[in-house]
């Protein structure tokens, strides 16, 4: 097999004369030495090129999806683009309020807001809430019967269309949890309830129709969906979610934001609504800036059937090839031109026989224990979905840019393990 292909690597990545790897002009063995692995490595100018992207292309409308990676340091990045945050729980939404973003400048949404979230984004002045149920509603209407000032609110529809992605993050059709179902009747209710309501003023449209889509046509099908609505009310917003795909692995190619804006903006001018427009990149600003890089430490071979190759992390810091057998590489960023030739298994350190990184992989033949390897494409659902099965510790993340590496979430220790526990 070749070597890895560098178009997955972040934009500021370099390889010297001896095939090793810089990103942001920071070494990755000397960052490795430095900070420790597993170790979550960001492309700080690649992070701000997409987020700068996305404001081009969407303007005002362009909102960071938070669940796919976020910290204080990020929330600050991508606000100080200009995009606004999209939070999708209470606790996303402190985060970024921690950041020092203005309640102004956030979309909530979720599927079960509880009182305590609604009530305190209403307090502090959220920008909008993505309403997506009717007892959302009730409690929305409570806590403005309450004295607070009626919030601005998009409705989240379903709009009954399964996109070509894992079932798993599937949330367009019919059988979801998320939003009023177009085709059951129960958007055409929240609407008039919306319309009609005292304790919300219905400002637009939602939609989403699943995660890693790679054919922007099925956006122009969701956008003709809800077309009939801005048609018939002259709706002031619309917001087409997020989704758009990236590449992981060899061979895979995926929209850029521009284009999936251009196809986005295309659809709405043919289905005749005239909104103003916005979208949830999320993967899309942090994916390919991030890299994760392990410390290899056992390597066996079962003759006949496989190599393993263990590292010092595995499913508590990327977790999606469990959950939707999603796909990477694994490269050696000592030799990055390297061939990689040999057939192994990468798999984490976890007491769990799924626990695997990368099913089918393939690293140079000289690979050795205590070799650094790196999975490219990890900034996107790495961080954020990181736990501590087996009581293993999160790894840091590190922000590096001209140069320069900064720690931006410290690395756990074994005593921040026993912190909330209760003697």
């Amino acid at each position: 097999m070749s070597a890895l292909p560098l178009s997955l690597l972040p934009d500021t990545a370099t390889v010297s004369g001896d095939g090793r790897l810089s990103i942001g002009g920071c070494d990755l063995l000397d960052v490795a030495r430095e900070f420790g692995t597993p170790l979550f490595v960001y492309d700080e100018a690649h992070l701000r090129a997409r987020a700068r992207e996305a404001v081009a292309a969407f303007g005002d409308g362009a909102h960071y999806a938070t669940k796919a990676f976020l910290c204080t340091a990020m929330a600050e990045l991508v606000h100080d683009e200009g995009m606004h945050l999209d939070v999708a729980t209470g606790g996303e939404y402190h985060v970024a309020r921690a950041a020092g973003v203005p309640a102004s400048d956030l979309v909530l949404h979720g599927n079960n807001k509880d009182d305590d979230e609604l009530r305190r984004a209403l307090d502090e002045g959220v920008g909008r809430i993505v309403v997506d149920s009717f007892d959302e509603m009730d409690r929305i209407e409570a806590l403005v019967r309450d004295g607070r000032q009626p919030p601005k609110v998009l409705l989240r529809l379903t709009p009954g269309i399964e996109a070509h992605t894992h079932e798993f993050v599937q949330t367009g059709q019919d059988d979801s949890k998320f939003g009023f179902g177009v085709h059951t009747g129960a958007a055409q209710a929240a609407f008039e309830r919306a319309q009609a309501s005292t304790g919300m003023e219905l400002v637009g449209l939602h939609t989403h129709i699943g995660s890693q889509i790679f054919e922007a046509s099925f956006f122009e099908k969701a956008i003709g969906v809800l077309a009939r609505w801005f048609r018939e009310h002259a709706l002031p917003e619309l917001s087409v979610g997020g989704g758009i795909g990236v590449a992981y692995v060899e061979g895979e190619q995926a929209p850029t934001i521009t284009e999936w804006a251009d196809v986005v903006r295309a659809a709405c001018r043919a289905a005749g609504i005239d909104a103003a427009i916005s979208a949830e990149p999320g993967r899309a600003i942090a994916a390919q800036a991030g890299v994760t890089l392990y410390t290899v430490g056992t390597i066996k071979d079962i003759p006949g059937i496989r190599e393993y190759v263990s590292v010092d992390g595995g499913m508590s810091d990327n977790p999606r090839p469990v959950l939707y057998d999603s796909g990477y590489e694994a490269f050696l960023p000592r030799d990055v031109t390297a061939d990689r030739t040999r057939a192994i298994r990468l798999v984490g350190k976890h007491c769990e026989s799924g626990d695997l990184l990368v099913r089918d992989g393939r690293v140079p033949a000289d690979i050795e224990v205590g070799d650094v390897l790196a999975t490219p494409v990890t900034g996107a659902y790495g961080h954020s979905m990181a736990n501590n099965y087996n009581k293993v510790t999160r790894p840091a993340v590190v922000f590096v840019r001209e140069g320069d590496a900064r720690v931006v979430v410290r690395r756990e220790t074994f005593d921040d393990l026993l912190r909330l526990d209760v003697e």
